[in-house]
């Protein structure tokens, strides 16, 4: 089994083989892929040498501190986040080969064709229809909230195949891609005045069978795998003491001694000792992701990050008074990347009111954290057994 002492000397390796002073990022990148150490606890040919996921921080310390390049996971988070566990567990030997690679180096960024305008908080309701017309499938649906879309080249999609069974049942899991005729991406402006969101309608999109990820009418259950691992992702980033949203106030409090009053200050104390409890509670899920694939406690996660970005965002305001009611800049843009530290506190406080929504709204991860966390009783379903095509909608 590889240990540290063998990542350190294939780290150092691959250091004195492409010094990333005078290397290419790119070149970079896919030497550090191809010598197994972008994902370590990836199989060997996929970015991996089957080593335990713990041992990943080995090789970013050794990386960071030679200055090597990274491959910017904010600007694929989904791909790397939800798109790459799923295709590692339901892919094909061929689909993993084509797409991990291109995925982690950021050469292919990826988006999620989940929600729908009637299938948000229900998912499993959606109606966008995939019909089997030889080797392929033809896609017809209107998508919606798809980050990054005006950037990705693939997309992870659900869709309804068989509209005669119960609605979790008739589903199935696809790849598609964005650069093919049929797929239109169009802005969804925000309340921060950008448009990181996207609804995407479907009409007439060829999918090949070969990049269905899953058995046909199994999608439901592959998607869970990109749902607990997209929460985990949301909730459980690494972050060091301060990082994030409680970054930011904590500097102004400290920078700006005539802001302070001692109503602040207990507010400040308390969310500061709640950042840190989620910061470390993060560390501890993602240690659990050592032995396994993540489970519904992502779910308590996403939920703690929601309410926290948004009672931070909150207080940051009433600290700066009128200063806090300015905003930066109001021009339609479509950004890359989710920036909430490098922006002002108005957009912090904007930004943050669609934490709670995007990943799963926060009263549905109420019911996954007690239904499946706590174990409490699930609330009654009228709709469990009753084909899809005859739920009123």
């Amino acid at each position: 089994m590889t240990d540290a002492a063998e990542l350190g000397r294939r780290t150092a390796e691959l250091l004195a083989a492409y010094p990333p002073a005078s290397t290419e990022k790119l070149d970079f990148l896919k030497a550090r892929f191809d010598a197994g150490l972008a994902w370590v606890h990836y199989p060997e040919g996929l970015g991996g040498l089957g080593a335990p996921r713990s041992l990943q921080v080995v090789v970013d310390a050794e990386l960071e501190a030679a200055g090597a390049p990274d491959n910017d996971s904010r600007r694929n988070g989904i791909g790397l986040g939800m798109a790459a566990p799923t295709i590692l567990k339901y892919g094909t030997e061929e689909q993993k080969q084509r797409y991990l690679r291109p995925l982690w180096i950021g050469e292919e960024v990826w988006c999620q064709l989940f929600s729908e305008p009637g299938a948000g908080s229900d998912l499993a309701a959606l109606g966008t229809r995939a019909v089997r017309e030889g080797d392929d499938w033809v896609v017809n649906g209107q998508k919606v909230w798809t980050s990054g879309a005006h950037n990705s080249r693939w997309a992870i999609l659900i869709a309804r195949t068989d509209p005669n069974v119960p609605k979790h049942a008739g589903i199935t899991y696809f790849v598609c891609d964005m650069t093919d005729p049929g797929v239109d991406v169009r802005p969804l402006r925000q309340v921060t005045g950008e448009a990181e969101f996207n609804e995407v309608f479907l009409t007439d999109v060829r999918i090949p069978d070969s990049r269905r990820l899953g058995e046909i009418g199994d999608g439901w259950r592959v998607a869970q795998t990109t749902l607990n691992n997209e929460r985990v992702a949301i909730g459980g980033m690494r972050l060091p003491r301060e990082g994030g949203m409680i970054g930011p106030v904590a500097r102004t409090w400290r920078e700006r001694p005539e802001l302070r009053t001692h109503d602040l200050h207990q507010r400040l104390l308390k969310l500061w000792v709640e950042s840190e409890v989620a910061r470390l509670t993060a560390e501890r899920l993602r240690q659990q992701l050592v032995a396994g694939q993540p489970g519904p406690e992502g779910a308590g996660m996403k939920l703690a990050f929601a309410r926290l970005n948004q009672e931070i965002s909150g207080l940051e305001v009433e600290l700066r008074g009128e200063e806090g009611l300015l905003y930066d800049d109001w021009t339609m843009r479509r950004p890359e990347l989710v920036d909430f530290t490098g922006r002002d506190a108005g957009y912090r406080y904007l930004r943050a009111k669609g934490n709670s929504i995007e990943g799963g709204t926060s009263e549905v991860l109420l019911n996954i954290v007690a239904e499946r966390v706590l174990g409490l009783p699930a609330e009654p379903r009228t709709d469990k057994d009753v084909a899809w095509k005859d739920l009123a909608r």
